[in-house]
């Protein structure tokens, strides 16, 4: 499982858009389902594209792979709209480590990303509670901050794109890159 230490929380939520709230909320109602059934939490993308929603898992052996894997494919998303990333994770609080399912997400060109959590426990028995409501955790990295906005783009410069990514001779991913920068600490739980 991926992991992310947040060390703050921020006083004052911002609005989000309303493209942007729906699509991570999206990803929190995933996990969550997910966790209730007794499924594990892969890390995955959201990416809204028009009117469709593409979903993709990012497994890895690290955290660093994980979040690698999904700047990629967020990175690449040419003509999407917005994105949310899910993942299960903790936060640090004032209280102490809390568990957390978390979606951060971002629209292209933004600076910032926004991150999104449910706390949540688990009993000796395996019973997990959820906090009755979503909580804004903070800002995070956008992973589309280089991308335009998807009417911007000409079917030229989509096309492009991808002949770029192909010719590269690397292929898609670039283990040189920093997967993690911009992020707090991130650490492997060893599932």
């Amino acid at each position: 499982m991926a992991d992310r230490v947040l060390e703050t929380m921020p006083e004052e939520v911002p609005e989000l858009p309303e493209l942007l709230e729906k699509v991570i909320i999206f990803a929190l109602e995933e996990m969550k389902e997910k966790m209730e059934k007794g499924e594990d939490i892969v890390p995955f993308t959201c990416l809204v594209v028009k009117d469709n929603l593409f979903m993709e898992s990012h497994p890895g052996d690290t955290p660093d792979q994980c979040f690698a894997d999904a700047r990629h494919t967020v990175e690449g998303a040419r003509g999407a709209d917005a994105y949310a990333m899910g993942y299960d994770g903790y936060i640090e609080t004032d209280e102490g480590v809390k568990d957390a399912l978390i979606a951060e997400g971002g629209m292209p060109g933004d600076e910032a990303g926004h991150a999104i959590g449910y706390l949540y426990t688990v009993d000796a028995d395996g019973n997990i509670t959820f906090g009755e409501e979503a909580a804004y955790i903070g800002e995070a990295p956008n992973f589309m901050e280089g991308l335009k906005e998807a009417d911007e783009y000409s079917p030229e410069e989509m096309d492009q794109r991808y002949v770029e990514l192909e010719d590269d001779g690397e292929g898609l991913y670039d283990p040189e890159a920093n997967p993690t920068e911009g992020y707090a600490e991130v650490e492997d739980d060893g599932e």
